[in-house]
């Protein structure tokens, strides 16, 4: 990729990704090339790599839009993370060293005092960061990548369930569930509660989408 290219391509990517481009959104290829300061013909590359990603969709003698999920799409990919989650679970419990352990605990407490805050935000970032401490963990290498394209598929729409009334408590117990079978090293229980936790995710989408999107 030139450096042209990789410049347009991430220019547009993080502005997808971070919400700045709304899903269904049209960007032109004469806006982007004045924006970013690149040929349209470079714009177009990028946009064609982006469609590869599933983040663009270029249609004939319309132009490209920010790919949107039906609500039937982004259940079907929280149904494919459940499983990657808990293989991911099992094989983190079983190496997963006392500094991580520390580290997850240290999280939960964060966590715990920015929901009595009402910081939302602050317990996103942490909640994101625990799952991390999980990935790093595992041996499953493959199925982590999995997990983060399906998570980079979904970021655009940013679901912040954490806003639906009764959701907070539910998360932060799930979290307690799911650090308690990691301190066992319980690798039945690892997996049963991260399932169980991404499961009430995919609940909680479903019966709020139209308020989470």
């Amino acid at each position: 990729m030139s450096k042209p290219m990789e410049t347009a391509y991430q220019f547009i990517k993080t502005r997808i990704l971070d919400g700045t481009y709304k899903p269904s959104q049209k960007v032109t290829e004469t806006e982007l090339s004045e924006v970013v300061g690149v040929s349209r013909n470079t714009v177009k590359k990028a946009l064609l790599k982006l469609e590869q990603e599933n983040l663009v969709n270029i249609e004939s003698n319309k132009g490209a839009f920010i790919k949107s999920f039906t609500l039937e799409e982004v259940m079907h990919y929280l149904e494919i993370r459940e499983v990657l989650e808990g293989l991911v679970a099992r094989t983190a419990a079983e190496s997963i060293s006392e500094t991580d352990l520390i580290r997850m605990k240290e999280i939960l407490d964060m966590m715990s005092g920015h929901l009595k805050n009402n910081r939302y935000d602050e317990y996103s970032s942490l909640n994101k960061e625990f799952h991390n401490v999980i990935y790093q963990a595992s041996k499953n290498t493959q199925a982590v990548e999995m997990i983060s394209i399906i998570k980079n598929q979904l970021l655009r729409h940013h679901f912040r369930t954490i806003l639906v009334p009764g959701r907070n408590l539910s998360s932060f117990e799930e979290h307690q569930n799911i650090y308690m079978a990691f301190k066992s090293r319980d690798r039945e229980n690892a997996e049963k509660y991260i399932r169980i936790h991404i499961a009430n995710v995919r609940k909680t989408v479903k019966d709020n989408f139209t308020y989470l999107i």
